[in-house]
């Protein structure tokens, strides 16, 4: 806008066309200037409304020490760190724990590993969870002593019911394994009197186990657990044969059948020397269904490079799977699963391709409406900067038909030239309208030679 010395302070009427034109010019204006700012409210709202940029943190609840929940954990620490994300983890007893933490907000949780069949109140509960997808088989590892199946010949144990009076470690009782255990146990037809149950930590009760205080040790992990490789290997304990493994996973929808093939463990050795039959459930990936959606999309696109190798019980590329039993799944793990990335990333850095993605809804309309707007506003300031110096014309114009008066007033003219050319020195304009500012200027010292003229002819008459 002119500041108020840009403006003709000339007493005479300006031409209706001239105020016609500058009230269009102002309205244009206005017009505009309304619709840029609509523009941008609209984008700050929409901005604060999809949250494009989330905070760049995540907490995981894993499982504990050297176990395979934290051994997972620690995979995706350098995965997210090389999109700016900081991972913290929170060790827990295992897959009871998560559960807990990830359905209490107070305890700032947002995801973690859970076990399947770990909570029978997880199927369409509505307790605010989401499936991002299973990551790996997780076998029910029952590890005994040969000292303690003798009675039972050199075939070993094949079933639980065998077990009754053991002594057994079945892990904490914030862990997976413990409900599991006792499902099992009440499915043989087993008395809970008759089997000694201890809930020590999982890394005390392999040392109970070896140490021969306990005669077996029931975990749940995946085979690529720190506990479980040590006890493959470790001498005079051995793993329990499900004979029953088929039937298990009839009867328990969360179970499946597996094989450890021989000689997996150890090739040299032919480790185990036969096939060993298992059950298993699996382990998913669980997150809160507030958790921000571009942290979702970062953390199932960290999946397949932690989980998407091979291992003793899969083929590559068979983990991570966009399915879920007991937790809906994800909608951004379905997307991922069925078209892959997203196609902007393969352009754009992630951050930029994640905003790009969840603003285009609000931003396509914004170029829409912005596009025929920057096409009126340069002809719009081209006015605006001109009219600055158009609008004295007027007033020169006028100045000019006075002097041609008979009764003209020279001294008034001539002060007021003196006032609009200094008027039109304070005029500020971009210099690429300089142009017309010096036009002016040589306009009005054209007017003072021609009032000069004037007054020098009238003065003639009266010196002779």
């Amino acid at each position: 806008m002119p500041s108020d010395s840009d403006k003709p302070r000339s007493p005479a009427v300006r031409p209706a066309a001239l105020r016609w034109r500058d009230t269009l010019l102002q309205l244009s204006a206005w017009a505009s200037l309304s619709l840029a700012l609509a523009a941008v409210a609209a984008a700050w709202f929409a901005y604060r409304w999809l949250d494009p940029t989330p905070e760049r943190r995540i907490v995981m609840a894993s499982g504990p020490a050297q176990g395979a929940y934290d051994e997972f954990a620690r995979r995706y620490v350098p995965l997210l760190k090389a999109h700016g994300v900081d991972l913290r983890i929170v060790a827990t007893r295992g897959s009871d724990d998560n559960l807990r933490l990830l359905r209490d907000p107070a305890s700032g949780v947002q995801v973690g590993f859970v076990q399947g069949g770990v909570d029978p109140r997880a199927a369409g509960d509505g307790d605010g969870l989401m499936s991002l997808g299973t990551v790996a088989h997780e076998p029910l590892w029952v590890f005994y002593r040969e000292a303690s199946a003798r009675p039972f010949g050199r075939q070993g144990l094949s079933r639980i019911a065998q077990m009754s009076g053991w002594r057994v470690e079945i892990g904490p009782d914030g862990g997976g394994t413990a409900p599991l255990w006792r499902q099992l146990v009440a499915a043989n037809g087993v008395d809970p009197a008759a089997m000694h149950l201890d809930n020590r930590p999982t890394v005390f009760g392999v040392v109970e186990l070896v140490e021969g205080r306990a005669d077996a040790l029931a975990m749940v992990s995946a085979a690529d657990a720190p506990l479980v490789q040590y006890l493959l290997r470790a001498p005079g304990i051995r793993l329990l044969d499900f004979d029953q493994a088929q039937a298990y996973a009839r009867r328990f929808p969360f179970l499946h059948a597996l094989v450890l093939p021989r000689g997996v463990v150890d090739l040299a050795r032919d480790e185990p020397p036969a096939d060993l039959h298992l059950v298993a459930t699996n382990a998913s990936l669980v997150a809160r269904e507030d958790l921000h959606p571009a942290l979702v999309q970062l953390l199932v696109q960290a999946e397949r490079q932690a989980h998407g190798g091979a291992g003793w019980l899969h083929s590559p590329g068979d983990f991570p799977q966009a399915v879920s039993a007991e937790w809906p799944l994800s909608p951004e793990a379905d997307r991922y699963a069925r078209n892959g990335p997203p196609w902007l990333q393969r352009y754009l850095p992630f951050w930029l391709a994640n905003f790009v993605d969840r603003m285009w809804i609000v931003l396509l309309p914004l170029l829409a409406a912005l596009i025929p707007l920057s096409r009126v506003l340069p002809p719009l300031l081209t006015m605006r900067f001109r009219s600055r110096v158009y609008r004295w014309y007027a007033n020169l114009r006028e100045l000019e038909q006075a002097i041609e008066r008979p009764d003209a007033e020279f001294g008034r003219l001539h002060a007021e030239l003196d006032r609009i050319d200094a008027q039109i020195a304070r005029i500020g304009l971009p210099l690429a309208y300089t142009g017309e500012l010096y036009d002016l200027r040589s306009h009005v010292q054209l007017v003072r030679k021609r009032l000069l003229a004037r007054a020098a002819a009238r003065a003639e008459p009266a010196d002779r």
